[in-house]
Order: C-alpha cells, then structure tokens, then sequence
C-alpha cells in the first residue's frame, strides 16, 4: 500500500507433538519464548532458523503513521523492544509518492528517513549493499533499505543516478495508476510502459537500482520484465488466482519474473490475499505455495507492505483517511490485516507455518529473505 491487533497464541504442547510426529516432521517438542518475557511461543527449530536467516521485508515501513513528526518523533520504550525481538534483519522502507511535488516529497522522504536511521543507530543501520545487510545481521540491528514505491521523481532519466547517489536502491514505476512511465493496478486501460519509461529503466540498470513493479498494471508488469536487462522484482503483491484482486498478479506475469532471476514478495493485506474473511496467516502462506508450484521456491520472498503492527490499530482519523485514498476497486474490509501476521513477531509466526507444511530449513531461510539477498546481489552496483 503507501503509506496496527492480537497475535494468535501459538502453544506447542510436547503431548500434542508426540501425538501428530508424522502430520508435522521435525517440529521439536517443546515451546520457547522468542524473546525474555515474551507470552509468544514457538518451537526450536522456528527459533533455529529466524536465528541462522538473513531476514528481509521488502516493504515495511518503520511506522505506518501520517503525522507530520512520524520520522522525528523518538521511539518509545515498546518500539524499541519491538525493533530489537522481531527477528527482522532488513526492511524495505518506501512510501507512494507523486504529484506535482513528487521531486521535491521524495527529496524530502530519503533525508527525513535516513536521519531517522541514523537518529536510531543502535536500532538500525542504512543500507547500501548486500554486505550492509550481513553486517546488520552480525550486529542484530535492522538494514533500512531505502526505496520509492513510484517513480514520479525521475523527472529524466539522469536522475535515476542522482537519487542513487542519495541512497536510493529500489523504485517503483508506477503507484497504482497512470504517470509518464507506465499504467497501474487501477487504471482501467494499461498502455504499457511508455518510451520515456523505457529509458528510466535502462538509467536504472545502469546505476543498479532495482526496478519494482507491485502497484502496476498487467501490461506495463509485462513490459518492464521484457525490458529490463536486470532481473526485476515485485516486492509486495499476492497471486491474482487466489484472491482476484487487481493489486495482486496474474499468473502469467508471475511466469515471467520466473523465467528471469527476479523474485516476488508475498503480502500479508487482507484484501490482497483472499476476497471473505476469515483471512489468515495460512491463506498468505497460500500464496507463497502458489507461486512455488508456477515457479519454483527460488523465485519468493515475504513484502508485508506493512510496519510491524500492521494497519488496524492505527488512529481512527488516519485510518479512515487511508482507505479513502484509493479507489473502490481496492475492496477494502472491515480489517486491512489478517490473523496472525499482525504483530511485531509475525515473521517467527510465518516461519512456523512453513514448518508445519514440511519446508525444508534451507528452503524457508530461502522465503525469509535468502532470495531477496540474492536478488539485490545481483542488481545493486
């Protein structure tokens, strides 16, 4: 999206682990806390792999807050705490910016949340190359990536390297409807990416940014994977053919980041990942099957687009000023979150899951971010 719930208890009874061994191989007896003091609890091995894997939201905002002081304000004592347990090693932070002023707003977004980091260090550190991300990792703090979720700020393609040179590693081409570049998710006609839109994507390549295509159209999905001589990424979307959204992605441009090096995160928004409620962790989980079955497990990862709280317990005013923001064809729900991914420890609960679904470690380390690292490996200069 552009721009908070209960977590579900997860008690793992040594009895009942004995009981269902065959349903659900490997998941030691016993539960542990994730952190001190912490009611959550989660089997070893969970706590294994979150320990041993480089971990990778590809959008998540440090705070998902419309107030003017969201990136000066200092963090409390339950946001750092939060920060420190939720396992999380990078975050993707970027906002959808445009308009008239998209220049001078996104100017404004890399310095306000750049200082912000650096206001932070002991939480976070900033992010300009996959060794970052592995220091980060050595250092239990969290990367912040910085990133664009438009490209309304490219006013010529030169400045595709400028804003590199500012710390810009990943943009979007467009924010769900028409600019310059290309068409969005809600655009009822999708012409494709443009000429001008081509050659910001060849600037891209050059400088190493990462080409994102999440809040675009079908077309112009299609267009910038064909185009771009880099492999592309959609840092948070869903599997059309399982929620019939227009934000998530067909299955035929899922084949087609599949025939590319490029990977796909998977979102925990609740319209996003099944159309009726209930709508939980395991419908999400879901998605990530589905595109291993289109495309192998190399080609997933995990973009919650979302802070670690998610969206429901926001302030009423800015939540409904949030869902007014789009078009109806959003189809937003009483609740933007789903079950059990709505928490600071939502990763060790997506983790989980996978386990109880038989996933091997290497394969899940792979979906908590391994793909995503290889992917920026690949892509950033």
């Amino acid at each position: 999206m552009g721009a908070l719930s209960t977590p579900n208890r997860r008690t793992v009874l040594g009895a009942a682990i004995a009981g269902a061994a065959l349903a659900f191989p490997m998941i030691n007896s016993g539960s542990f806390a994730a952190a001190p003091g912490s009611a959550k609890r989660y089997s070893r091995r969970t706590l294994d792999i979150m320990e041993k894997a480089l971990v990778i939201d590809m959008l998540a905002p440090p705070r998902i807050d419309m107030a003017p002081d969201a990136f000066s304000r200092p963090l409390t004592a339950r946001e750092i705490a939060d920060f420190k347990s939720c396992g999380i090693t990078g975050f993707h932070n970027a906002f959808g910016l445009g308009g008239p002023q998209a220049r001078e707003d996104a100017l404004t977004f890399l310095a306000a949340w750049q200082g912000f980091a650096g206001r932070n260090a002991d939480i976070f550190s900033l992010v300009g190359t996959v060794a970052d991300l592995d220091h980060a990792k050595a250092q239990r703090k969290i990367g912040m990536i910085i990133g664009l979720q438009n490209a309304e700020q490219f006013e010529k393609p030169e400045d595709v390297a400028l804003f590199y040179g500012l710390g810009l590693r990943c943009a979007q081409l467009t924010y769900n409807s028409q600019n310059l570049i290309g068409s969005g998710s809600t655009d009822r006609v999708d012409g494709g990416v443009s000429d001008f839109g081509e050659t910001v994507i060849e600037a891209m390549n050059k400088a190493g940014m990462l080409v994102d295509v999440s809040h675009s159209g079908d077309r112009t999905t299609l267009d910038a994977i064909a185009i771009s001589k880099s492999p592309i990424a959609i840092t948070h979307s869903n599997c059309r053919a399982l929620s019939n959204h227009p934000r998530a992605k067909s299955d035929e441009a899922i084949r087609a980041l599949g025939k590319t090096a490029g990977v796909i995160g998977i979102s925990g928004v609740r319209m996003f990942v099944k159309d009726k409620d209930p709508t939980t962790l395991g419908d999400m989980v879901d998605h990530i099957d589905h595109v291993v079955k289109l495309i192998g497990v190399d080609h997933v990862g995990i973009g919650s687009d979302a802070d670690l709280n998610g969206y429901d317990d926001m302030p009423a005013d800015q939540y409904a000023k949030l869902k007014a923001a789009y078009k109806a064809s959003y189809a937003f729900r009483d609740k933007i979150d789903i079950e059990g991914f709505d928490h600071p420890m939502k990763m060790f609960d997506l983790t989980e899951e996978l386990v109880r679904r038989g996933w091997s470690n290497e394969n899940i380390g792979l979906v908590l971010g391994g793909n995503f690292r290889r992917l920026l490996g690949q892509v950033w200069k």
